[in-house]
């Protein structure tokens, strides 16, 4: 069966099995090593919004959270579960900006992590999500998001979005900056591409 149209995924399903191959070659530990300081070291609950091929996930589960992969396209939800077989992770089919399963659920979590995601939203679609994504932290929670800066790949939906505004609609949640890194395309080398790393912490109460 085909994955349904949602928006920012085009492309990712007939490029399923090469992303496999590229993405699960970065080894979890590594990839993250700037922000893994930020996730609890105590088994929590994490949630992994456009979870891909589950290089993420499976890294998450393996620490010994319990993850929900949230990642609406069909070919690489699929095989992430496949390629990440553990009683830790749940897979779920659900998206940005609306996030309506998990909405519906009323679940929260101590970490929601963002990989290379924000930036397939349009600016409106932006300003709806924040406010998903805020609530689905836990007083005390941490957000960790990627967003990527340079030249689209054919055939991908993908927009320039700043640190500036991202940070002003994360505080508007009452979401603050913890830390701001910027960041070469260091494992793929991408001629032009670079990244920012943004983490945030939800105020309490």
């Amino acid at each position: 069966m085909a994955s349904r149209r949602v928006s920012g995924t085009q492309g990712y399903a007939a490029e399923a099995e090469a992303l496999f191959k590229q993405y699960e070659n970065i080894p979890f530990a590594e990839f993250h090593s700037e922000i893994l300081h930020l996730i609890p070291t105590a088994p929590s609950r994490v949630l992994d919004i456009g979870s891909g091929t589950g290089r993420d996930a499976g890294g998450l589960a393996a620490l010994g959270h319990e993850v929900v992969a949230v990642e609406p396209t069909d070919e690489l939800r699929r095989r992430a579960a496949a390629a990440h077989p553990s009683p830790r992770i749940e897979w779920l089919d659900d998206s940005l900006p609306d996030l309506t399963h998990l909405t519906a659920r009323g679940a929260r979590f101590d970490v929601v992590l963002m990989t290379a995601v924000w930036m397939h939203l349009d600016e409106p679609q932006r300003r709806r999500a924040m406010p998903r994504v805020a609530e689905r932290l836990r007083g005390g929670g941490v957000l960790l998001l990627s967003l990527r800066h340079g030249p689209v790949p054919p055939g991908r939906r993908m927009f320039e979005v700043s640190s500036t505004e991202t940070i002003a609609l994360a505080a508007a949640q009452g979401l603050g900056l913890v830390l701001r890194q910027e960041n070469q395309d260091g494992y793929l080398k991408r001629p032009g591409v670079t990244w920012t790393r943004l983490a945030f912490s939800k105020q309490a109460g």
